[in-house]
């Protein structure tokens, strides 16, 4: 049995993996910003679900529902960044407030909740962090630029974590979906207010988005059932086919871009042989 902490438990795929956990037996403290989302959980799954109010944005508040898990359960096996929300709108037009926001959700959010699960972790010299990223985690697109440095934000940060954790026994996993077929991009999501100029590109991405049936999420709970079963779980994993294309692609074009410009960023060196 594991014991699980999942944030934004109330629906997508924080719903989808606390069902999965419980339906195998694990116990897992779930959060939400409304409480009454998760009643249906304690009422098919008893005391193995710890139903928690929470908003990650509030950091003692995450310190203390971390806590009281801990406390509830006795430990924690797998802790899971998952409360997050989707910015749609063009970079001018966000506004400082909608900015602010993103980052306080998407990264700090994510930063609370690791901070506060550490110590438990490190004392066990066990457990494993799954921080829920995007294939807009390692590409960025129009329309989502301040979502996109949000998930940029949080794989640096797990990336460093990862390493500093190494020694001591606490595993991070980089979860990078694709397009699924959650509430990211519908209630959930923010808007900016659109500024005339960047019609055409949003109507390109409209145009592109529209091309893409998004996949079933309930598709990815057998999958993080047996990442965090892994003993030597990897440090990034995309959830379904659609990212593998794109990262190639990606990944392609910034080093030929890195190689054809080297003949000018070598020149900030010192000469050759010197």
């Amino acid at each position: 049995m594991k014991t699980w902490f999942i944030t934004g438990a109330s629906r997508g795929f924080g719903r989808i993996w606390a069902e999965a956990a419980l339906d195998r037996g694990d116990q897992v403290a779930a959060t939400a910003r409304d409480r009454r989302t998760l009643e249906d959980l304690t009422g098919a799954y008893g005391d193995r679900v710890l139903p928690l109010t929470l908003d990650v944005t509030d950091r003692p508040a995450v310190f203390d529902a971390v806590s009281r898990a801990a406390a509830a359960f006795g430990r924690l096996d797998v802790v899971v960044n998952n409360a997050g929300y989707g910015l749609f709108g063009m970079v001018e037009e966000t506004t400082e407030q909608q900015a602010r926001a993103q980052l306080e959700t998407n990264f700090f959010g994510a930063l609370w909740v690791t901070q506060a699960a550490l110590p438990v972790l490190r004392a066990q010299g066990t457990g494993h962090l799954l921080q829920v990223s995007s294939i807009g985690g390692i590409g960025a697109f129009p329309t989502l630029g301040l979502y996109n440095a949000s998930k940029w934000a949080l794989e640096g940060l797990s990336e460093a974590l990862s390493a500093e954790l190494a020694p001591l026994g606490v595993k991070v996993t980089i979860v990078e979906p694709g397009p699924y077929g959650t509430d990211w991009s519908g209630d959930s999501a923010a808007h900016t207010e659109p500024i005339e100029a960047y019609e055409p590109v949003r109507q390109a991405r409209r145009a592109g988005a529209s091309t893409r049936t998004p996949d079933d999420p309930a598709l990815t709970a057998g999958v993080i059932l047996q990442l965090v079963d892994s003993a030597e779980p990897p440090l990034r994993l995309f959830l379904g086919p659609y990212p593998y294309r794109l990262a190639e692609t990606l990944y392609a074009n910034r080093l030929a871009t890195w190689h054809d410009w080297r003949w000018l960023a070598e020149q900030a060196g010192p000469p050759h042989g010197a």
